[in-house]
C-alpha cells in the first residue's frame, strides 16, 4: 500500500460514517489488482445521461465466445479466453498484428449501479449500466416540529 493511498483514505474516514467497506474495497483494488495497471485492451467510460453509463472496450479479433463478462461483489470483470492466441485448425500464423492476447480488466461499480447488458459489435464491446436511485436515497423534506 502506498503512503498516498493510505493518507487519502485516512483523511476521508473522520468525515464519513459507514464507508469503511468502501475504503477497504478501493485499498484492495489499488494493492492487489494488476488489471488496474495495464492498457490492454483500450477502453472508454462514457456517461450517456444523468444515470446511465457505458464502458466500451476495443476487442478487435475477439468473438462473443472468446469473452466473459461477470459481476460479483461490486466488481465488473471482462476476461478473454486464454486460448485466444491459437490459429484455426489447419492454419499457421505467419504474422500477428491483431492482438488477441489474454486479458482481464476489472472495474469497481457502485452497489446502486445495475448492468443492463453487453453487446459486441464492430470490434467494440459495450457494457451498459444504469444507476438506480431508491426512494430512500432521494431528496426529501424533513418537517420540523
Amino acid at each position: 500500500m502506498t503512503t498516498s493511498t493510505l493518507s487519502l483514505f485516512n483523511k476521508l474516514r473522520p468525515v464519513s460514517v459507514g464507508f469503511d467497506s468502501v475504503f477497504d474495497h478501493f485499498e484492495s483494488l489499488f494493492n492487489e489488482s494488476p488489471s488496474l495497471h495495464t492498457n490492454y485492451p483500450p477502453y472508454d467510460i462514457l456517461k450517456t445521461d444523468e444515470h446511465s453509463y457505458v464502458i466500451e472496450l476495443a476487442v478487435a479479433g475477439f468473438s462473443k465466445k472468446d469473452i466473459a463478462v461477470t459481476v460479483e461483489n461490486g466488481v465488473l470483470t471482462v476476461e478473454s479466453d486464454r486460448e485466444g492466441n491459437t490459429a484455426s485448425s489447419g492454419q499457421e500464423i505467419i504474422h500477428r498484428g491483431i492482438s488477441k492476447r489474454y486479458f482481464k480488466k476489472s472495474f469497481s461499480i457502485s452497489d446502486d449501479v445495475e448492468i443492463r447488458g453487453a453487446e459486441l459489435k464492430d470490434g467494440l464491446l459495450r457494457i451498459s449500466m444504469e444507476k438506480i436511485i431508491p426512494e430512500s436515497r432521494k431528496r426529501k423534506e424533513i418537517s420540523i416540529k
